[in-house]
């Protein structure tokens, strides 16, 4: 039996909006949510049938629920599963510009958001995506490596770890841990772990991430704050506090044009411009979220000493054979952390090393691999790159069947592929890589990565 919605919960969304509001929205937390998805435009492969999300460029409401598990295109990193209202945060950056800009994504786990940014500020920018716990940072970075863009630097540190990096980020992106009444609808768990007096908790820690976030921030630059709860506490209080304490700092954002159709409910807090999503309004989930500038200012960016150096550069021969892999290495840097090789691009290749002698990095650009006697044995996350040279390394098209078979990370006969390494395709989307040594062939997918679901 489902889990009903907390009473105290129901009592006060009836009094802030009104009896006959407030019964349509409890009623549509009680519904079936919608599915969306969000296409990478840096691959191709995703066969979805729906139609487009009005904010999102690359989102998509689907007709129907797919099994995502047993979709290859979805190992591939050709689209991520995201709620649509939280790809809002899209049209946001779109409108105040990103360019080829650094962002700063302070609460980023499991990785919607992050991707979402990756994709927008392409090849010539940088994605800082940072999340304080440990497992759900490698969730992160696991996320980020499949989406494959190679703009993103994972980092695993609390708030005040990364606001030493001050006035230096084009946009900070806070979406703050929260109560979490707008999951109501599509997480039952979330109705029955909510506490009325863990709003007011999660408000003073949203307020204080904020303060880190606007430390980091660039003066200038853009400042966007979400939330996935209703209550004003959470939401337009602390933008109310947060106001008051930077005063002057704060500037207005560009005007984000919404269409009236879309349901989204527009709102001004001070200078901050907001934007509420309700699930019945909108095909979304409870979203929130409101965006500002920094004024503009002499304030100089600053780099925190360094603790260590960790990243050596790769040139001569090993560089050469990492050349061979990407399609532009021209544009590209390589450095050896360790015994692995990642490759970077160029033009954010100093900050990536910044960041890396001062932060806990978990994650960043594109795992190459390592180097034996002259050859690149891949990475995983080379395979996902969408820089990817094909031409480097004999590919293996597989179908269906045996596709799921190699995700399950099973035996998959070799007749399939050449001697020696291959790259796993079906449909033409890369999977991973495997190896032939005669008549075997050794399964190279990560096996934390594999599969259970055994029904096809």
């Amino acid at each position: 039996m489902a889990l009903p919605l907390p009473e105290k919960f129901v009592a006060r969304i009836l009094r802030d909006m009104g009896e006959s509001e407030g019964r349509a929205l409890c009623d549509a937390l009680l519904g079936e949510p919608p599915i969306a998805v969000r296409l990478n435009p840096y691959k191709d492969g995703a066969r979805l049938q729906g139609h487009p999300i009005g904010w999102s460029r690359y989102g998509i409401l689907l007709d129907e629920r797919p099994s995502f598990t047993l979709d290859t295109a979805f190992h591939a990193g050709c689209y991520y599963v995201q709620e649509a209202g939280s790809q809002f945060v899209g049209r946001i950056l779109e409108t105040t510009g990103t360019g080829d800009g650094r962002i700063l994504d302070m609460c980023a786990a499991p990785g919607g958001k992050t991707t979402l940014y990756s994709a927008l500020v392409g090849k010539g920018g940088l994605v800082v995506a940072n999340d304080p716990v440990r497992n759900r940072a490698s969730v992160l970075a696991d996320n980020v490596r499949k989406w494959g863009v190679g703009n993103v630097v994972v980092t695993c540190e609390e708030p005040q770890r990364i606001a030493a990096f001050e006035n230096r980020f084009d946009v900070v992106a806070v979406d703050a841990p929260c109560s979490g009444e707008g999951m109501f609808r599509k997480d039952e768990r979330a109705r029955g772990e909510w506490r009325e007096n863990n709003v007011r908790i999660c408000a003073a820690r949203q307020s204080e991430i904020l303060g880190n976030a606007w430390r980091a921030l660039r003066p200038g630059g853009v400042l966007i704050y979400s939330t996935c709860t209703f209550n004003r506490i959470e939401n337009e209080g602390v933008l109310q506090e947060f106001s008051v304490r930077v005063g002057d700092e704060l500037a207005e954002a560009e005007e984000i044009v919404c269409e009236a159709a879309w349901g989204v409910a527009e709102g001004r807090e001070g200078v901050f411009r907001t934007f509420r999503f309700y699930p019945h309004r909108t095909c979304a989930e409870g979203f929130f979220v409101a965006v500002a500038r920094k004024a503009p200012s002499d304030a100089r960016a600053g780099v925190p000493k360094a603790r260590r150096k960790i990243m050596a550069d790769v040139g001569g021969t090993a560089a050469r054979e990492l050349s061979r892999w990407v399609l532009q290495p021209e544009n590209m840097r390589f450095a050896a952390i360790g015994d692995d090789c990642y490759g970077y691009y160029a033009d954010a290749y100093d900050e990536v090393r910044a960041l890396a002698e001062t932060l806990n990095v978990i994650y960043s650009g594109v795992a190459m691999g390592r180097i034996y006697d002259g050859r690149l044995k891949p990475d995983h996350a080379l395979a996902a790159f969408a820089g990817l040279d094909r031409r480097a390394v004999a590919v293996a098209e597989l179908c269906r069947e045996d596709a799921l078979r190699y995700l399950r990370k099973q035996d998959v006969a070799a007749a399939a592929f050449a001697e020696g390494v291959n790259l796993v395709t079906a449909d033409g989307c890369a999977l991973g890589f495997a190896k032939r040594i005669g008549n075997r062939c050794n399964n190279m997918y990560p096996n934390s990565l594999r599969i259970l679901k055994t029904d096809l």
